[in-house]
């Protein structure tokens, strides 16, 4: 049976040291230090989502995909390894994994149809 795509909803607050930077240096620290580690790792597929306007408890969520648990992980701690985890400009409040219609699966092996 193939590996399943994994998804981890990660809820994100940001933290006064990335407040305190303007936009276009956000956006710079961004394209210099963050995008790089992303590169590195192609099997994994992140969505980033804005959520200040909606929640008292996190500010952002990043949505995560792969079939590779191996390259996630290795994305995670070299985003640690930086100022973006490591200072951290962003903690992590919750990571949440989950595998997308995981019953469809189970139904077909246990042979149940519908």
């Amino acid at each position: 049976m193939p590996t399943p795509t994994m998804t981890f909803f990660m809820s994100l607050r940001s933290q006064p040291s990335w407040l305190a930077l303007t936009r276009q240096q956000r956006a710079d620290y961004i394209a210099e230090h963050v995008r790089p580690v992303f590169a590195r790792y192609p099997q994994v597929r992140m969505r980033f989502y804005d959520a200040e306007a909606f929640s008292g408890r996190c500010t952002d969520m990043a949505v995560f995909e792969t079939d590779d648990l191996r390259a996630y992980g290795f994305l995670i701690d070299a985003l640690r390894d930086l100022e973006f985890f490591g200072l951290p400009h962003f903690q992590v409040l919750d990571v949440i994994p989950a595998m997308e219609d995981g019953y469809v699966d189970y139904n077909e092996e246990m042979g149940v149809v519908g």
